[in-house]
């Protein structure tokens, strides 16, 4: 997770830009932040996809072929 101080650097520079704008080198760190918070949320979720059981209401399970795979491969389960 992105520490606190990123994350209302964020929220700041959103709102400004709503506002009043940003500037060039705010705008480059906008999309820089953001980018960087993305990268880190896919990886988090991708984690959490990958260690995810999924089972119908009779018990079955009915993960997906392609994460039982990914978890076959790191022994996860």
């Amino acid at each position: 997770m992105l520490p606190k101080d990123k994350i209302q650097r964020i929220n700041q520079l959103a709102k400004k830009a709503k506002a009043t704008g940003l500037t060039n080198e705010e705008a480059k760190e906008q999309s820089t932040l953001r980018a960087e918070y993305l990268k880190q949320f896919r990886s988090s979720m991708r984690k959490t996809i990958e260690n995810v059981r999924v089972f119908d209401r009779e018990g079955e399970d009915v993960t997906p072929e392609k994460v039982k795979k990914i978890q076959e491969r790191r022994k996860l389960h």
